[in-house]
């Protein structure tokens, strides 16, 4: 849903006063509402109009005096009332009496005006009136002007958060309910304290991949309503420095922020040492790695792994003791319980019993082993761009990404749905290609211990973007094989010649100056800021 709200209304009736006044609550609330305040209206709903109704958690429709005597109206209300198996519809009867709507008396009852206009198509008038009867119908809020509107704006906007809320949870499916998820966020809201005024920080500590995020999201998408200003922080290590700055502004605002994925103890004390800026009752929501949490109890633990390798919510009679087994191993981590979940849905059970097997055969085996048993199962050409998001293209966009996997030759299309499929990379909503960290670990590990094999080795990387790397690494034989090259201030005047233009596909050397590529081929790069270039750009 794109919006939480969508408000219908008579524009004449209620714009200035009432609607306006709602809309302005709503948003205080950082409820995302959808308002049509156009002034100059045709005869036909527009298009916009009704993509805003589709894309709405729920639709507020203001029946006021002159409601019905507007043909965009009737029309706006037929198509929400069309939307009602994917929307909340709450009517808010405005000094209107609901009896009046229901059965189209008082100034609901008159269409002749309307009608006139619709001699050749009756049944539009008839769609109107079984609309109105409709949502009159439905439970909603009556104005009498016995009380302040401002106190009944409060009681409508409450009702909708509570909605919204309740809707945050509803399982829509067996692949999008968060599993184990909503005990959590309540425990965490406890012990935050919300309705305290003092200002109060909480840590998230666990091993990735235990749903440290995915806790703090839920989190936050419930709760940051109730605050003036929130923010969401992805691991974002560069938004650390200047906090004091970014605190300083946020002094007068009740506020909610979450540091996802905090890695070091310097970054820490900056948080922990600037919440004196803040306003009492603002909350702070850290998470990472330095401290054990809890994994999923059994129940929630089957639940999730069910979800994955059979799509539905327990396993497949005949396949409870293999689960049981399975899923020992994944030590209730949430993404070692999806990743191996996806690894053995609609395989036959002698699968099952190998992959148990081959986990029984490792002593006390990590979370690393049990994800590598998904990485096990893929072709060669799956494992070599699953070891190359890893090692180099975690957060880079989808279509770079294609381009190098599709010139190395490993059919990237089909290689990147399987990856997919088994919940080893994620296409994000930006267009970029990511994977967890837990997963990249794995990933990274793999090649390491490859490189101490070089004739085993299917990557091969030293650029660590601080120029520590000697002139000597670039003798290295496998150099000859290099097909993606970065080097962050590139020291050399020119590339070493064993480096091969055939294989070579990128080349990325952010602030170097390379007066010249290879031996009789001159061409100034001194411009480089930020550059990835094919080999054809350089006319080889």
């Amino acid at each position: 849903m794109k919006y939480d709200v969508s408000v219908s209304f008579r524009g004449e009736d209620t714009r200035d006063n009432f609607t306006s006044h709602l809309y302005l609550a709503l948003s205080r609330k950082n409820i995302q509402t959808f308002i049509d305040d156009q002034l100059n209206r045709g005869y036909e709903i527009s298009e916009s109009l009704v993509k805003a109704i589709k894309a709405s958690a729920i639709s507020v429709i203001i029946f006021s005096e002159d409601y019905a005597s507007s043909r965009w109206c009737l029309d706006e209300l037929a198509e929400i009332l069309e939307c009602k198996k994917l929307s909340f519809v709450l009517p808010f009867f405005y000094r209107v009496d609901p009896s009046d709507v229901r059965n189209q008396t008082g100034s609901f009852g008159d269409f002749s005006k309307l009608e006139e206009r619709f001699e050749q198509n009756s049944e539009k008038p008839q769609t109107w009136r079984k609309g109105l009867r409709e949502a009159a119908g439905l439970s909603g809020f009556h104005y009498r002007s016995i009380r302040p509107e401002s106190e009944l704006i409060n009681e409508v906007v409450n009702h909708i958060l509570k909605r919204l809320l309740e809707e945050l949870f509803r399982p829509r499916d067996n692949k999008s309910q968060l599993v184990g998820v909503e005990s959590r966020v309540e425990e965490i809201e406890s012990l935050l304290s919300v309705e305290s005024k003092d200002v109060y920080a909480l840590g998230i500590w666990g091993i990735g991949g235990i749903g440290k995020t995915t806790i703090a999201r839920a989190t936050f998408d419930k709760i940051s309503r109730y605050f003036e200003g929130s923010c969401f922080l992805e691991n974002d290590e560069n938004a650390i420095p200047g906090i004091d700055l970014n605190f300083r502004r946020l002094s007068r605002m009740k506020v909610l922020i979450v540091f996802d994925d905090v890695t070091c103890f310097s970054q820490l004390e900056s948080i922990i040492g600037s919440l004196d800026w803040l306003m009492p009752v603002s909350r702070i929501i850290i998470t990472t790695r330095n401290k054990q949490m809890e994994a999923l109890e059994y129940h929630h633990a089957l639940e999730r792994f069910s979800r994955h390798a059979f799509k539905q919510n327990h396993p497949d009679v005949g396949y409870e003791e293999l689960s049981s087994k399975a899923m020992k191993y994944a030590q209730g981590v949430p993404l070692a319980l999806k990743v191996l979940g996806c690894f053995l849905y609609e395989r036959e059970k002698e699968v099952w019993e190998s992959a148990i097997n081959k986990l029984q055969r490792i002593l006390h085996p990590s979370i690393l082993e049990v994800l590598k048993i998904s990485y096990d199962g893929l072709d060669n050409k799956e494992k070599n761009i699953f070891l190359d998001v890893a090692c180099f293209f975690q957060g880079e966009d989808v279509n770079l990404v294609m381009k190098f996997l599709n010139a190395s030759g490993f059919y990237p299309k089909l290689g990147r749905s399987v990856l997919v499929d088994k919940s080893l990379i994620v296409k994000s909503n930006n267009n970029k290609i990511t994977m967890h960290d837990l997963l990249q670990e794995l990933g990274r590990d793999i090649v390491s211990k490859e490189s101490n094999n070089p004739g085993n080795c299917s990557l091969f990387s030293s650029f660590n973007g601080e120029n520590k790397c000697k002139g000597s690494y670039l003798q290295d034989p496998r150099f000859t094989e290099v097909k993606y090259l970065h080097w962050h201030g590139y020291p050399l005047k020119s590339l070493p010649s064993n480096i091969s233009a055939k294989k070579l596909v990128f080349l990325e050397m952010p602030n170097s100056s390379i007066e010249q590529l290879w031996d009789g081929m001159k061409r100034s790069l001194c411009f480089l800021k930020y550059l990835i270039a094919a080999l054809n750009n350089f006319g080889m």
